[in-house]
């Protein structure tokens, strides 16, 4: 369940910039979750740190494999 609302989440925010603008502000990935419950999504911290290192390591086989990776940020500044 936890991997669907996440997913779900971020396509709401994928389309909502007031929710852009609060997840890069978001410090933690525990900021992240209580945005995400504000908007009636539940999902754990552990799967955000988990989505994020998942998307570094895309981009990272991307760049290695000398391809430009496509856009696979969420909408956060995930800095931390």
């Amino acid at each position: 369940m936890s991997e669907e609302q996440l997913k779900a989440f971020i396509a709401k925010a994928d389309v909502d910039k007031s929710i852009q603008d609060k997840l890069k502000a978001a410090k933690s990935p525990e900021e992240v979750v209580g945005v995400a419950k504000d908007h009636g999504h539940e999902f754990t911290a552990d799967k955000v740190t988990e989505l994020i290192a998942e998307l570094r390591e895309e981009e990272l086989e991307g760049l290695a494999g000398g391809a430009v990776p496509k856009d696979t940020t969420i909408p956060c500044g995930y800095n931390w």
